[in-house]
């Protein structure tokens, strides 16, 4: 959420940041309303003062025996018009908080201005794509000749947007996340953590996903609603929510294998073969909570931490720097890894790594104490894959396969495999 306070301060500001997303800010009713609510809190403290002050003359006047009615009359009346005023100044702030909710965050400026993936801008590539002596399949035929990869049986138990794994590709989605939580915690000094899959609409709130993107999510149908998580951001980010830290808690790095729930509303019709956009899929997510100044630094850190594991995959990707209109709701700046898939004949996402700045802090809460002023200070969150475990499983299929079906197991993950050197 953005401050108050800088849209009191300066709110062209504000609105010249948010159009760089496409998105207007009604400034003239944003001002308004704010002049409605300036004006409301003074009459609030005036009629405050004025039933404070009636109120000691009905003391004095019984220390006198003087009548007390008319007085009490006053404060009565007083009384009601306060509530009044309150009850009004308290739907003014909940518009405010209304709008203020559905704002995204203010881009960086380093951030290239644009619409839409198509202006996204590359910052640097890692490896050759492979030159293949056949015609190189994608990860659908591959998991249908290799019987190991089975969307039907998925759509009989759940219905479309799911898939089913067997055998050695199972083996091999399953050991592709143990290696991405050894790298992240033994090489990267991650803390791993295991969350519920389940939050409530407090954590969901706090890192953007409510009010905003509720049609995104699953929700259950019990007597108090959770929402199934769309990422272990949530949970993860929502650890601090409320707390006032220690600065020698900071910076916090923590990791979470989980699966993610998405009902990708709105999305039909993309990616609806195999597995690129799931209801379900699992990913290694890693979370880090640091003080503002290290924000910048924390972002290429993480970016790092992310190209490792395809580096030592041995995957080619590039590194994107998200325009303004591409980016998430809650981030100020994105970069994303884009792994090459030979049966696409193309690059596709498969991390996403975000700086949210204060954004998400203050909506939790989240604070830290500066030991240099005594002060508690919002801290600043980012997130990111690292990685997605089903993509990955798909470029490693596509990347590593041989002209007879099969797929070379890569040099890293051996050990995982138990020696095995072939699938299929």
């Amino acid at each position: 959420m953005l401050d108050p306070q800088l849209l009191r301060q300066d709110i062209s500001l504000v609105a010249a940041g948010l159009k760089r997303r496409g998105y207007i800010l009604d400034t003239q009713a944003y001002q308004q309303l704010d002049s409605q609510r300036k004006a409301i809190q003074i009459k609030v403290q005036e009629l405050q003062q004025k039933r404070n002050e009636r109120s000691k003359l009905i003391g004095h006047a019984k220390a006198k025996g003087e009548d007390i009615q008319p007085l009490l009359g006053v404060v009565a009346t007083l009384g009601t018009a306060l509530k009044d005023a309150g009850q009004e100044e308290q739907l003014i702030l909940q518009q405010q908080r209304d709008i203020l909710t559905g704002l995204p965050n203010i881009p960086d400026a380093s951030v290239p201005d644009g619409k839409d993936e198509n202006d996204n801008v590359e910052l640097r590539k890692w490896g050759e794509p492979r030159k293949f002596d056949f015609k190189p399949l994608d990860h659908v035929d591959l998991g249908a000749q290799l019987g190991e990869m089975d969307a039907e049986a998925a759509a009989k138990l759940s219905g479309s947007r799911f898939t089913l794994l067997r055998g050695g590709v199972a083996r091999l989605h399953r050991v592709l996340a143990q290696f991405m939580l050894d790298t992240h915690t033994l090489e990267h000094g991650y803390t791993e953590v295991y969350v519920p899959y389940m939050v409530g609409p407090e954590a969901m709130f706090g890192t953007g996903q409510l009010p905003k993107f509720a049609d995104d999510a699953f929700i259950t149908t019990d007597e108090i609603p959770r929402y199934l998580i769309p990422t272990s951001e949530v949970p993860m980010t929502n650890l601090v929510a409320g707390d006032i830290l220690k600065a020698e808690e900071l910076p916090m790095q923590m990791t979470a294998l989980t699966p993610c729930f998405r009902r990708e509303a709105g999305s039909y019709g993309r990616d609806t073969r195999g597995m690129i956009r799931q209801h379900q899929f699992e990913k290694v997510e890693m979370v880090q909570i640091v003080r503002a100044d290290d924000s910048d630094a924390a972002l290429e850190r993480m970016t790092g931490h992310a190209e490792t594991i395809l580096q030592k995959l041995e995957l080619p990707y590039r590194v994107m720097i998200l325009c303004t209109g591409d980016m998430g709701f809650a981030a100020e700046k994105t970069h994303d890894l884009e792994v090459w898939l030979p049966g696409q004949d193309s690059y596709r996402e498969i991390s996403s790594i975000s700086r949210c700045g204060d954004f998400q802090a203050r909506r939790m809460k989240a604070r830290w104490r500066n030991p240099e002023t005594g002060r508690p200070e919002l801290v600043n969150t980012l997130n990111g894959s690292g990685v997605a475990v089903g993509r990955t499983l798909i470029a490693v299929l596509e990347n590593y396969q041989q002209e007879d079906g099969r797929i070379k197991i890569p040099e890293i993950l051996k050990p995982y495999m138990g020696g095995q050197e072939y699938i299929g």
